[in-house]
C-alpha cells in the first residue's frame, strides 16, 4: 500500500506489546508564580514488544532485517483490529532501535523489539482512528 491507502499486516507472533507515550517538560515559572509551572515540550513514543522466534516468519524476517539495515517500517498500534471502525492508536513510521533475543530455560525463544519514530515526509506520528 501507500501512506494514503496503507495495507496493514498484523504481527501475529507479537506478545506483550507496550506503547509508551510521554512528553518532555519545560519549567515556565516566573516571579509572579507561587507554584512551579510547566509547559509541554516534545512528545516521545516508543513501541516495545516481544516476538516469538520464528526464523522463517515473514514478520520476524522483516523486523530483523529492518534492524540490521535501517529500513523504515510504518506501525499502527491499535486497540483492536485495524479494519474495525472506531478502533484507534498511534500511527508512526519507525526505525527498529532494538532487537534482542532471550533464550529462557522454561519459555519459548523470543526477540525483544523496540521501535522509535523517524522522520517521514508523508506525516509525523499521529493518533489515528479507523473509519
Amino acid at each position: 500500500g501507500t501512506y494514503a491507502a496503507p495495507t496493514w499486516t498484523e504481527v501475529t507472533i507479537a506478545r506483550d506489546v507496550a506503547l509508551n507515550l510521554e512528553a518532555t517538560e519545560a519549567e515556565a515559572s516566573s516571579r509572579a508564580s507561587t507554584w512551579k509551572e510547566y509547559m509541554v515540550g516534545l512528545k516521545d513514543a516508543g513501541i516495545e514488544f516481544d516476538i516469538l522466534y520464528e526464523g522463517a516468519d515473514s514478520n520476524y524476517v522483516l523486523l530483523r532485517d529492518a534492524f540490521l539495515d535501517g529500513t523504515d517500517i510504518e506501525f499502527l498500534v491499535f486497540d483492536g483490529a485495524s479494519a474495525t471502525v472506531g478502533n484507534q492508536g498511534l500511527r508512526a513510521t519507525c526505525k527498529i532501535t532494538g532487537f534482542g533475543r532471550s533464550e529462557s530455560m522454561e519459555e519459548a525463544v523470543t526477540s525483544s523489539v523496540v521501535a522509535k519514530p523517524t522522520p517521514n515526509t508523508d506525516a509525523a506520528p499521529a493518533w489515528f482512528t479507523a473509519v
